[in-house]
C-alpha cells in the first residue's frame, strides 16, 4: 500500500511539472508574440498575398493555356485520325501547332504533356529514336498505364540506338509500372526477350517464371518455352 501511495506521489509530481512546463512555453510563445507581432503581420500578410497570387495565376494564366492547349491538342488528334501524319506532329507553323508545338508551347499543362508523348511515337516512327527518346521522357501523367506505355516506348528508341542495357532497364519499369494485368505481363515477356538477347540468362529466368507465376492465362503456356530456352543461350 505504501508503494502504491509513493508511486501516486512520483506520478503526481511529475504531471505538475508537466503542466509548469507548458505554462512556461506557453508563457514564452506570448513573450514572443508580443515581440514579434509585427513581424508576424508581415508574414501572415505575405501568405494570404501568395495564396491569391496562385489562385489568380491558376485562373487567369493557366486555365487559358489549359484551353488552348487542349484545342492544339484535339486539332492534331484529328488530323491523325484523317492520316495527315505530318500536319498531327506539325511544329512548323503557329496556324498548325500539331503536336510538337502544343507540347513547346504549353508544356506544362496535361495537353501539353500529352502531346510530348504522342510526338515521341510519331517521331519513333520516322526513325528519329534520338527526338523520340526525349520527348518521351519529358512526359508525365498520373495514369499508370500510360506511363508503362511511355518506358515501353523509351525502351524501343533505346533499343534502336543501341543502347540495349538502358532498353532492359526501362523494359522492367514499364513492367511494374501498371496495376493492370496484361500490361504488366506484355513488358514482362518484352523484359525477358531482352534479358534472353543479351544472354542475361538469370535475368530472363526471373521474367519469364514471373510470368509463368502470375500471367500464365495471357501467354498460352509460352512461359513454360521461354523458361526451357534459358538453358540454351
Amino acid at each position: 500500500m505504501a508503494k502504491n501511495t509513493k508511486t501516486n506521489e512520483v506520478e503526481g509530481k511529475e504531471t505538475v511539472e508537466f503542466f509548469k512546463d507548458l505554462d512556461r512555453e506557453a508563457l514564452q510563445t506570448e513573450r514572443f508574440v508580443e515581440k514579434n507581432s509585427k513581424l508576424l503581420s508581415m508574414i501572415f500578410g505575405g501568405l494570404v498575398l501568395l495564396v491569391l497570387a496562385y489562385f489568380a495565376y491558376q485562373q487567369f494564366v493557366i486555365a487559358p493555356k489549359n484551353e488552348e492547349a487542349t484545342k492544339g491538342y484535339l486539332a492534331a488528334v484529328a488530323k491523325l485520325q484523317n492520316n495527315q501524319t505530318s500536319e498531327a506532329l506539325g511544329g512548323k507553323s503557329a496556324a498548325n501547332p500539331g503536336f510538337l508545338g502544343t507540347y513547346n508551347n504549353y508544356s506544362n499543362t496535361d495537353a501539353g504533356k500529352l502531346s510530348a508523348y504522342n510526338a515521341g511515337l510519331l517521331k519513333f516512327k520516322e526513325g528519329k529514336f534520338k527526338e523520340a527518346y526525349d520527348l518521351l521522357d519529358d512526359f508525365s501523367s498520373d495514369n499508370k498505364i500510360l506511363m508503362a506505355l511511355k518506358y515501353g516506348a523509351m525502351a524501343d528508341a533505346s533499343a534502336n540506338l543501341n543502347k540495349a542495357d538502358d532498353a532492359l532497364s526501362l523494359l522492367d519499369k514499364a513492367s511494374s509500372a501498371s496495376d493492370d494485368p496484361y500490361t504488366s505481363y506484355y513488358f514482362t515477356r518484352k523484359a525477358g526477350i531482352m534479358a534472353l538477347a543479351l544472354k542475361k540468362k538469370a535475368e530472363a529466368k526471373k521474367y519469364f517464371s514471373s510470368i509463368d507465376e502470375k500471367y500464365k492465362e495471357y501467354d498460352n503456356g509460352m512461359s513454360d518455352s521461354y523458361i526451357e530456352m534459358v538453358k540454351y543461350f
